[in-house]
């Protein structure tokens, strides 16, 4: 059996549009399909569920103090303990305006070095991530407030908004 079967059955069932609690579930099943090394960005606008979706994915990997995940703004850097991976970094570049402030953050060893990497506000980043890297991008979908527009891509696949996933 492939070992990408799980993930790529995860990422076949991306909903194009999800509640909150839809986006909840759909990231824990992505969690618990993901194998390290993995880096995963996720994009949206303020409010779109960002964190809400790094935290099932952390649920989903395995993370033991799902308390502790929360948006790292200010730190920047949060760093969480996992049963099934040595550890996952959870980045926020929200703050982050200029290249060399990555730099001072120590930016290349933690790509080349963390098992899992979920990095908010990727956009600062892009030229510096791996080519193979799983993007999330989440938009609200202005008929519905509890409703988010998916977008995923990875490597050649895309799915989720606006594509009607069955």
């Amino acid at each position: 059996m492939d070992a990408n079967a799980p993930f790529l059955e995860a990422l076949a069932a991306t909903p194009p549009r999800a509640s909150l609690a839809a986006l909840t579930a759909w990231g824990i099943r992505l969690g618990r399909s993901l194998s390290a090394p993995v880096v995963i960005t996720c994009s949206g606008d303020l409010g779109a569920g960002k964190t809400t979706l790094v935290r099932a994915l952390c649920d989903g990997l395995g993370v033991i103090d799902l308390g502790a995940v929360t948006s790292p703004t200010f730190a920047v850097v949060h760093e969480y303990a996992s049963r099934d991976h040595a550890r996952v970094v959870h980045v926020d570049l929200y703050r982050i305006r200029r290249l060399s402030e990555l730099e001072t953050l120590g930016w290349d060893e933690i790509v080349a070095t963390a098992p899992v990497l979920i990095v908010e506000w990727p956009e600062i980043a892009e030229r510096t991530l791996p080519a193979d890297c799983l993007r999330v991008s989440l938009e609200m979908d202005g008929a519905n407030d509890d409703a988010r527009r998916l977008t995923v891509q990875w490597r050649d696949t895309t799915v989720g908004w606006p594509q009607e996933i069955g």
